[in-house]
């Protein structure tokens, strides 16, 4: 890993949150995800299943994680599985984990390699009256691949059909939702290497560079301050692409007079780090960009000013949308009168903001939570509304992190230049 060491008392508090959740005589085994296949030989770049890694911090492929609380020999109550290392693969793909070296990760002090797992496993299930496992029930999830955890599902279901089965996921959307103190570390080292990033890229930002190359000054600038690399793909979108939501191609030429919108973020120790700035090709606002630039900005501090424990995110999202209405009138987006006419499904604003304003973050870039209980504590969500006008070929999106606590909230991101100003005052500075 390319970050310093980190401190496994986060997966031992993660670890112990979530077994006080298990019922009596319980089992929880969680699984790696696989190593996907491109072409011919080669495979996509490893990604841990998040879940894992968050009762871990083990990243490495052919891992488990086994939890039995109630195992009447300590040793067997936390398990970490891991792959024998083998001289030959290693010549090939690189070293692998030593059980030392596991145990300094993770916290747990019982190795398991995983060619010896399967007669222990099955004594432990013997022990056992339930067995929790885990599936993907993020709500944005999509494809029709199916898991290792799905054929594990399968597989252990068959071999042990009369034991009470019991999904790891919902504890984990309310547990991974709630960041700890040790979590918002890694989150806000996550945040300063984008906020360093961010102030690289607004020095070479000029007419004609092309979005590719902007694209590459914030891979160097992550790898150079030991992130692994980018949170999710970076969106570098000039002119009318910036109304695309998910622009990803970034490969066209930023131009004169366009705004750039730039939505990236940092990996830091297994947490992420989601910004969005939208700043001027040439260093200056014109007039009606910074007059939409500045109603965006207004949104996003009103809604900063919303978020609050208690609060249910229907309520958010009305709240921001009665305000984004009121916000484009006043810069000649809407009139009065479509306010009047709009319907409770159909909302005016819709036209020019057509996504919601907060997600939940975390290991995930759209982090596990729960969006149908009201805000809590601890909770960190994105603020990012945005401003999308197909008639004037512009949109403008500002972001920032904000962890919700007991004494107000804390944005990750507040000392990230936000403003008109700022930004042309940075961008000014070109050597």
């Amino acid at each position: 890993m390319k970050y310093f060491p980190q401190k496994p008392e986060l997966f031992t508090s993660n670890r112990a949150r979530f077994t006080k959740k298990l019922l009596p005589g319980s089992i929880a085994i969680f699984v790696s995800n696989d190593e996907m296949p491109s072409n011919a030989d080669a495979h996509y770049t490893f990604r841990q299943n998040s879940s894992l890694f968050w009762l871990s911090g083990i990243s490495q492929e052919d891992s488990m994680v086994i939890l039995f609380p109630d195992h009447p020999d300590p040793r067997y109550r936390e398990v970490l599985v891991l792959v024998r290392p083998n001289e030959m693969k290693e010549k090939w793909d690189g070293k692998r984990l030593r059980a030392e070296e596991g145990r300094a990760q993770s916290g747990i002090k019982t190795i398991v390699w995983l060619d010896a797992l399967e007669g222990l496993l099955q004594q432990w299930i013997h022990l056992a009256e339930n067995i929790y496992l885990s599936t993907n029930e993020n709500d944005r999830k999509s494809g029709l691949v199916e898991t290792r955890e799905y054929r594990y599902i399968r597989e252990i279901k068959e071999r042990y059909p009369l034991h009470h089965y019991y999904r790891s996921a919902p504890i984990l959307k309310e547990l991974r939702g709630i960041k700890t103190a040790l979590e918002i570390e890694r989150m806000q080292e996550a945040a300063d290497i984008t906020q360093a990033t961010f102030e690289r890229v607004l020095q070479f930002i000029r007419p004609g560079v092309m979005e590719y190359e902007v694209e590459a000054e914030i891979y160097h600038s992550f790898l150079s301050r030991r992130s692994p690399g980018p949170a999710y793909n970076s969106i570098v979108a000039s002119g009318d692409r910036a109304r695309t939501l998910h622009y990803i191609t970034n490969n066209e030429e930023c131009k004169d007079g366009e705004l750039v919108l730039m939505d990236f973020g940092a990996e830091y120790g297994g947490y992420c780090a989601d910004l969005t700035r939208t700043v001027p090709v040439n260093g200056k606002f014109t007039r009606r960009q910074k007059e939409v630039y500045n109603a965006c900005l207004h949104l996003h501090r009103f809604a900063k000013g919303l978020l609050k424990p208690g609060l249910t995110f229907i309520q958010y999202q009305q709240k921001m949308g009665e305000e984004a209405g009121k916000t484009f009138v006043k810069i000649g987006l809407l009139t009065k009168a479509d306010l009047k006419n709009q319907g409770p499904d159909n909302p005016a604003y819709f036209k020019y903001m057509y996504h919601g304003v907060s997600h939940h973050l975390g290991i995930d870039v759209h982090d596990l939570g729960t969006r149908t209980e009201p805000i809590r504590e601890g909770m960190v969500l994105t603020v990012e509304p945005g401003i999308y006008i197909e008639e004037e070929q512009m949109g403008i999106r500002i972001e920032n992190d904000v962890w919700i606590t007991r004494t107000g909230n804390k944005d990750l991101m507040e000392k990230i230049p936000i403003t008109a100003e700022d930004i042309e005052a940075l961008m000014k500075r070109k050597k």
